[in-house]
């Protein structure tokens, strides 16, 4: 158990991060929140994904992959840029129920095993991203109050009528290697005084900009506009709101997840612009069309509909693989007697070359063995004259 309070609104909240236990197996709050936020991303996802031209069978797939990656990902992240701490104890980097998951590292293990399963499926990459970000806006929205409940993701000291703090945050900036770090980047703390509270900052941030997104989605000019815009608009807010943090992961006195929330906000805003840019300047609707609004769609939707119909008839779809095998080898074998003509074709000029080099060489051993006799006969001719 421990303690949240907002002194200057009243509030205090005793929290056990450990809802519940089975089979000496605890069950945190933290992982039923983020549990909740991914729920919530999955339903709208589905809900959705026609809207945005991605196959809902096939989105499956794309979702596992995903929360696989997003998992390895966040931890990932999170000890490589914490290494001292589990360089003398390799074995603690499996120990994720004890903390320690960083959520850029968990959208870039979600995006990188996604594509590869979307691209695996056929599928197009960009209307994924763009659901995928709405989902993304939700889960972060929801899981940062995991981290309320584990008095974590808070800032420096504030004067602010919802400043918070508890037991866990003044022990955490008391630590004198906590102190020196922070001393190092010239930040000074009052363990006792009320601090920002980071993680409600971050949630009402992406909630937000979740509302916003989805009503522009409606309107969206291209397929990963809105991946695009989700990028930059948490960047934005994580660039202002890791600079207050007290536990950001560093690289000497740089925050890493800062440099690359700056770096994510300045590139969104140059792409973005640079491709309204181009569509102004073509003056073609059908110009960077989204392919969810396009006749290509309904054709894929009801050629893969058509193949499931297939697919359930055992039979049929045993046939439909002989015949799918049989034309796969009748083209590689095709390709095989195409690259052999190929090779035969670019080996006859060569020995035609050859056979007129020879000829050639001839002619001219003949013509110079004639010379010299009509020299002699001419010799002479001219001898006799001139006698």
């Amino acid at each position: 158990m421990h303690t949240v309070s907002f002194p200057k609104l009243g509030l205090s909240f005793d929290l056990n991060p450990i809802a519940f236990s089975i089979g000496g197996i605890n069950v945190t709050w933290y992982g039923i929140i983020i549990a909740a936020g991914i729920l919530l991303a999955l339903l709208m996802a589905f809900k959705n994904c026609k809207r945005f031209g991605v196959n809902g069978d096939k989105l499956v797939d794309v979702v596992i992959g995903g929360l696989i990656g997003g998992v390895v990902g966040a931890r990932a992240y999170f000890v490589i840029f914490s290494w001292d701490m589990y360089k003398d104890n390799l074995s603690s980097i499996w120990h994720t129920w004890e903390g320690g998951m960083a959520i850029y590292g968990g959208v870039i293990g979600a995006f990188l095993v996604g594509i590869i399963v979307a691209r695996i499926h056929k599928m197009r990459i960009l209307p994924v991203m763009d659901l995928a970000a709405l989902g993304f806006l939700i889960g972060q929205g929801i899981g940062r109050w995991g981290n309320f409940v584990n008095g974590e993701a808070f800032g420096s000291n504030t004067n602010l009528p919802w400043g918070m703090t508890g037991d866990r945050i003044v022990a955490y900036l008391s630590d004198s290697d906590n102190i020196s770090t922070l001393t190092q980047l010239g930040v000074t703390v009052d363990p006792n005084a009320p601090v920002h509270p980071c993680f409600l900052y971050e949630s009402i941030w992406c909630l937000l900009g979740f509302v916003l997104l989805y009503l522009y989605s409606k309107h969206r000019r291209f397929d990963g506009e809105i991946f695009i815009l989700y990028l930059g608009w948490y960047g934005f807010e994580r660039m202002i709101v890791e600079g207050l943090r007290t536990d950001s992961l560093l690289i000497g006195n740089i925050r890493v997840s800062q440099l690359l929330a700056g770096l994510l906000f300045v590139a969104c805003v140059i792409i973005w612009l640079v491709i309204h840019g181009k569509i102004k300047a073509a003056h073609d609707d059908n110009y960077l069309k989204c392919y969810a609004y396009t006749e290509q769609f309904e054709k894929d939707e009801a050629d893969y509909a058509a193949l499931m119909a297939l697919k359930a008839d055992k039979a049929k779809w045993k046939e439909e693989k002989a015949r799918r095998r049989a034309e796969k080898k009748a083209a590689k074998g095709k390709k095989k007697d195409d690259a052999s003509a190929e090779t035969a074709a670019e080996t006859a000029p060569a020995e035609e070359t050859s056979a007129a080099g020879d000829k050639t060489d001839l002619s001219d051993e003949a013509s110079s063995s004639v010379k010299p006799e009509t020299s002699e006969e001419e010799t002479k001719k001219e001898s006799g004259e001139s006698e």
